[in-house]
């Protein structure tokens, strides 16, 4: 059974895969280390920097677009769960003008896309934060940096392997050649 939406018509007959529920939800996990590290700056604890590296956020504006960024960063990858719930297929009814409508794949599926391959390329680095300098940290606290912003580059190919199974089931069914409807 699948969910209905406004105007009665079936959306999805078939389920999200467990292991796709499972990545959509370990995307917000893997986000939260780096964010919770950019709060700790926020709160002026010093996180790994040494006394002159710190000074740069200290200032409101670097607060605000660390604590803005954490927020972003965790709203993006909790939209990922929306691949795999009824909200992904059917916008929620106390959404104004749209609530009630039905999500068309394309709508989730081409954004998700171009997330994915974004993230991908932006974190491909994090393997490899250990082999760039870092002088205005301490050694201890690169290390620990490091490890926080690792779970990072994971989070592009969950998006797409998320993506994926969202695509494939939404995606309309090919009618064999050659049946007249």
């Amino acid at each position: 059974m699948g969910i209905q939406s406004s105007d009665s018509t079936v959306v999805s007959a078939a389920a999200p895969p467990r292991w796709a529920v499972r990545a959509a939800h370990l995307t917000t996990w893997v986000v939260l280390p780096s964010g919770l590290w950019r709060i700790a700056l926020v709160l002026g604890y010093p996180a790994g920097y040494t006394d002159v590296g710190f000074e740069s956020f200290q200032t409101i504006g670097a607060k605000v677009w660390m604590l803005s960024l954490s927020v972003l960063c965790e709203l993006a990858a909790f939209l990922t769960i929306g691949l795999v719930r009824p909200w992904g297929e059917v916008v929620p009814h106390w959404i104004p003008l749209i609530g009630g409508r039905r999500v068309r794949p394309t709508a989730a599926v081409v954004p998700a896309s171009l997330g994915a391959a974004t993230l991908t390329a932006l974190w491909a680095f994090t393997p490899w934060w250990w082999t760039f300098p870092h002088d205005d940290m301490t050694p201890t606290g690169s290390v620990v940096v490091g490890i926080l912003y690792l779970p990072l580059f994971l989070w592009g190919p969950l998006l797409a392997a998320v993506t994926l199974s969202y695509h494939r089931r939404r995606r309309t069914p090919r009618r064999p050649a050659g049946i007249a409807v």
